[in-house]
């Protein structure tokens, strides 16, 4: 994230030479934000060293229709590629965008035929633009138990054209297994786990229905510290995930501005490292 807290929770970390891997959710500038000098020459620096993924937040691929905003982002898109190297590129299942809505919380879609058909053509859409492989992440949300259990397989046939990867987000494994009282390892196997080429962790968050009721919902609000569950789940699943090539730690800008939440993200970095460095002795 381009923001002061995260360079100030993050600086000892790069000078270090800790970081071997950035992230840069690439959508970022294409609304006319522009980086801070220190954050563009991170990113320059990553770029060189064939080090830089790139993480789309607002392309919106499985919206029913494909609108004018989505054809400038993908035109934004092919620029950034052509500008900057990128290891790959990925975006989040479901969609953002639908009718006067064009930057809603993304939600899971009917995992019918004719879903699959503009999914793939969005997805084929995608990897021209950015002339790279290109993967899906998985949704924390889902509207039944059904929903959980299909996204996997749905997402896998999603990217089968493209030869694309799954960016297996854990936290939001973590959020279904709660939410739905799944057992952990029966959910990851029903994803692709051969095509995991990218994992994220993060934190987040319970919340409650405005209604009072007593059940709460864990959500992927990547504002908080990264539960011990989900560093749990992240050394089972380097253990089922062969051919995972990068873990990437995820926290919102603004939501680490005291000096202890900076220490708790290098806390967690840490952590992050020793779980790799034991699944990979």
């Amino acid at each position: 994230m381009p923001t002061e807290d995260f360079r100030q929770a993050t600086d000892e970390l790069f000078h270090c030479n800790k970081v071997e891997a950035l992230e840069w959710s690439f959508d970022f500038a294409f609304n006319g934000v522009i980086a801070e000098p220190w954050c563009n020459d991170l990113l320059d620096n990553f770029s060189s060293a064939g080090a830089l993924t790139g993480h789309g937040v607002e392309l919106s691929p499985l919206s029913a229709t494909f609108s004018k905003r989505q054809r400038e982002w993908l035109a934004h898109a092919r620029d950034e590629f052509q500008k900057r190297k990128y290891i790959h590129a990925s975006e989040h299942f479901g969609f953002s965008e639908a009718g006067p809505i064009e930057n809603g919380a993304p939600l899971a879609v009917p995992m019918n035929a004719s879903s699959l058909r503009l999914g793939k053509e969005m997805i084929k859409r995608f990897a021209d633009a950015t002339q790279c492989p290109v993967g899906l992440e998985n949704l924390a949300f889902a509207f039944s138990l059904e929903d959980v259990k299909r996204q996997g397989d749905f997402i896998d046939q999603l990217i089968s054209d493209v030869d694309g990867f799954l960016l297996l987000d854990l936290h939001n494994i973590f959020c279904q297994v709660a939410n739905f009282n799944m057992p952990e390892l029966e959910l990851l196997n029903l994803y692709p786990l051969s095509k995991v080429r990218e994992m994220h962790l993060s934190g987040g968050s319970w919340s409650r229905s405005v209604s009072g009721a007593r059940l709460a919902v864990r959500r992927d609000t990547h504002d908080d510290a990264v539960p011990q569950e989900v560093f749990n789940l992240t050394a089972l699943a380097l253990k089922l995930c062969q051919n995972v090539e990068f873990v990437i730690l995820e926290r919102l800008g603004y939501t680490m501005m005291e000096p202890e939440q900076q220490q708790e993200f290098r806390d967690d970095f840490d952590t992050v490292r020793e779980i790799l460095d034991h699944c990979y002795v």
